[in-house]
């Protein structure tokens, strides 16, 4: 096939990719012979993407689950031994480790202060707003949390009941964390800054002996009193009001205490220490709230023992850290991944974990995550791709990082939202790294696909991938029907029962939304709710949330595909394609799209060009046709595209702007566009 004019060699490798993609095919014989299927289904290669350790792996830890997880189980220190590595009797309420007795604050701390290594940075927080950097030794980590576990004892908190936790980005955060755990508590994490309503609402449904906030949190050109909020939550509770710690950012603002209050540093000054309380393996280290759960609470509750198996391992599985290894994900503590790998994971595996309090580019400016690698000799970053889109939007050159050095770099891994080939391109050139992407999600708290760098897998992977799947998940693509798909054909990824150790094992007070809501629409399998498909390797792709995939006159269509097209335009720096009603169609996609900071084109000359690369590059059957620039997309503060929101509004439907959206702003250039194709003709005004 010739090349087209005005289009590149990627294009045209993206416009195949996205047609394998789309194409569906039950006809096994046009395998090629050296592609096989394996025991689950999947097709691996022995020859190209041949990883022997990594096959090894993940046969065993779905054929042989007692024996392979009773060795992951060793890379982590028990009080007391299990009797049953699995019980599956009450699935999908799969037990893991049945008896054995674990704390997770020893395995992150005391036991690493014991071998010797107290001496080792556990944290370095990096604040740009306060121009300071710190950095936590795990002998002074093990000392506060210690303290910190005496003052929650101190006020009556014990095994199994629940500490909330409402803090920014700070070191004290994660003491709260462990100190939580120390005492077999269980803690629940919000995303500093919540509205009230959002806080006292989970408040509610934790019902908290204490909550641990701070007199503040930062972003960028503005203060967020904490204790204000707090205050505001507290008077709208229904339950119990609980004790409240409060750590004062003297260095920032420091809030007036009520009577009730207690300073955190009084508090430990006066504090003794207090020892690890073992706890059963499947009793729950915390529980999340998903974001938009303010209506209807959803907490992901989460197992201890299999969880911190689970993930000390992850560090070296699937990242390839090693004991010497300074690890950064750039998140929240509100977040799944804050538990997960800013404070567990690396914590757990005794490395050095970097906290950044900024952002991207406006913290002050867009050579901070330079400036981070070099100065804190970063190995292993783990980000958003949204991250990069704005680094590339506002210095496309990278002008500004040229200054520093990333030799440290080793890795990148992406994940929380699809990344375009585009912007992973852009970020490899800048970073000189490969950046690999892999796809997990709030309910397993660790990968469910990967590269595996610990396992084998090299940077030779296809484009789009999220790599293979990690141990202990059975992935399937099934039909609307039920039915098993083939190798490349699209449909909805569920994963075969039971779950692997440290998955969520309920939903907190909710045990039958948590059988509806995962379990019932594919029974014996774990349905993520993504669309996706495997192909002949056994390589799987995420391509959308399955209510993101878009039917154009009995098309299914991802949107993401669409959006990787519009964003291999060169003025293009983000987008988010969704679905709107249409008479004849059903439904057609409509692109809202973000252009470069510096760029100078016609909205109008854009909008045909991008209508010409979805045709040339997808085909007329993508009925392509309605785009529009805006100034901004809505975005969460982990970074992902609100689509559902702009559909809705495109429905002219009634939309509430979550409260974890870092702009609501961004909504009112939205309507504009959306009217301007029209559509939200008589869309209501987004409540907050």
């Amino acid at each position: 096939m010739g090349f087209q004019r005005g289009f590149s060699k990627e294009d045209i490798r993206i416009s195949k990719d996205f047609n394998k993609f789309q194409k569906i095919s039950r006809d096994f014989t046009r395998f090629p012979k050296e592609c096989t299927p394996d025991f689950t289904g999947h097709i691996v290669n022995e020859n190209r993407y041949s990883y022997p350790v990594y096959e090894d792996v993940i046969r065993r830890s779905i054929d042989q689950p007692e024996e392979f997880w009773s060795e992951i189980a060793q890379y982590v220190e028990w009080s007391k031994p299990w009797e049953k590595v699995l019980d599956d009797s009450n699935s999908p309420h799969t037990k893991w480790y049945v008896g054995g007795e674990i704390n997770a604050c020893h395995n992150a701390v005391d036991r690493h202060v014991a071998a010797g290594r107290g001496d080792k940075v556990a944290l370095i927080h990096d604040s740009p707003q306060t121009s300071t950097v710190r950095s936590v030794t795990y002998s002074e980590l093990l000392d506060k949390v210690s303290l910190l576990a005496g003052v929650l004892a101190d006020l009556g908190v014990r095994r199994g009941d629940r500490v909330v936790i409402y803090m920014p980005l700070i070191p004290e955060t994660v003491m709260a964390i462990l100190a939580t755990a120390r005492l077999g508590a269980i803690h629940s994490v919000v995303f500093g800054g919540f509205a009230a309503r959002e806080l006292a609402t989970r408040i509610d449904h934790a019902e908290p002996k204490v909550i641990i906030s701070a007199s503040c949190g930062l972003e960028p050109n503005k203060l967020i009193k904490y204790t204000g909020i707090l205050s505001e939550a507290m008077d709208l509770v229904t339950v119990e009001k609980p004790k409240s710690i409060i750590y004062q950012r003297r260095n920032v603002w420091e809030s007036p205490l009520s009577r009730e209050d207690i300073d955190w540093d009084l508090a430990l000054k006066n504090s003794k220490p207090h020892p690890c309380v073992p706890v059963e393996a499947n009793e729950t280290l915390y529980v999340l709230y998903t974001s938009g759960t303010t209506d209807k609470p959803k907490g992901i509750q989460r197992p201890i023992g299999g969880h911190i198996a689970s993930l000390v391992w992850t560090m070296k599985a699937i990242y390839g850290t090693d004991e010497n290894s300074v690890w950064w994900a750039a998140s929240d503590m509100g977040w799944v991944v804050g538990h997960s790998y800013i404070c567990y994971g690396p914590l757990l595996a005794g490395i050095t974990s970097v906290m950044y309090e900024g952002k991207p580019d406006r913290t002050p400016d867009a050579s901070q995550y330079f400036r981070i690698i070099e100065e804190h000799r970063v190995n292993a970053l783990f980000t958003v791709p949204t991250a990069f889109r704005v680094l590339r939007r506002v210095d496309p050159d990278a002008s500004l990082g040229k200054k520093y050095s990333t030799k440290s770099l080793k890795t990148i891994f992406i994940a929380g939202e699809h990344c375009d080939l585009e912007t992973k391109t852009w970020a490899e050139n800048v970073f000189k790294v490969p950046i690999f992407n892999h796809w997990w999600q709030t309910e397993t708290g660790h990968a469910i696909t990967a590269p595996c760098l610990g396992l084998g897998h090299n940077r030779d992977l296809p484009p789009y991938t999220a790599g293979m799947p990690f141990a202990g998940y059975n992935v399937k693509v099934l039909r609307e029907d039920g039915s098993l798909a083939v190798p490349n054909e699209l449909g909805r990824i569920v994963i075969k029962l039971p779950l692997p150790p440290g998955t969520m094992s309920n939903l907190y007070l909710a045990p039958e939304r948590f059988r509806q809501t995962y379990f019932s629409k594919y029974p014996g399998f774990y349905d993520t709710m993504d669309a996706g498909y495997i192909d002949e390797f056994g390589f799987v792709y995420v391509t959308a949330r399955d209510d993101d995939v878009i039917n154009v006159a009995g098309h299914r269509l991802s949107t993401f595909a669409l959006e990787d097209v519009v964003l291999g335009h060169p003025d293009v720096v983000d987008a988010a394609v969704v679905g709107v009603p249409e008479s004849t169609k059903g439904e057609i996609p409509l692109c809202l799209y973000v252009l470069r900071g510096d760029d100078v084109k016609n909205e109008e000359k854009v909008n045909l060009e991008l209508i010409a690369r979805v045709r040339k590059l997808i085909g007329p059957i993508a009925a392509f046709k309605l785009a529009a620039s805006v100034e901004a997309l809505p975005k969460t503060r982990s970074g992902k595209t609100c689509r559902k929101s702009i559909a809705d509004l495109a429905r002219s439907m009634r939309i509430q702007i979550p409260s974890t959206i870092e702009d609501p702003t961004a909504y009112t250039g939205i309507i504009m566009a959306l009217q301007k194709l029209g559509y939200a003709k008589n869309a209501p005004d987004p409540e907050l």
